[in-house]
């Protein structure tokens, strides 16, 4: 099963004023959007791989995991 997430870049100039960077023209009949750092978009996608994979197996090679540790570090780690 194959999935992409649709992305652009929201860019803010020193005077607040918001650009959208969008080369392919995926959102130009949109008139909102949603703006996501990307280190979020990539720990969204890796959980997304996670699951179409059911590759949880890796989540008990972790082990302990410290409760401080912040969820995305945990993504990268399952890689």
């Amino acid at each position: 099963m194959a999935y992409k997430i649709d992305n652009a870049i929201v860019k803010k100039d020193r005077n607040g004023r918001i650009t959208l960077i969008d080369p392919e023209n995926v959102f130009e009949d949109e008139d909102a959007f949603i703006a996501i750092k990307s280190d979020d978009l990539i720990t969204i996608q890796l959980l997304i791989n996670g699951i179409l994979k059911n590759d949880f197996q890796n989540w008990r090679e972790l082990g302990t995991i410290p409760e401080n540790e912040p969820l995305k570090s945990l993504f990268v780690r399952l890689g």
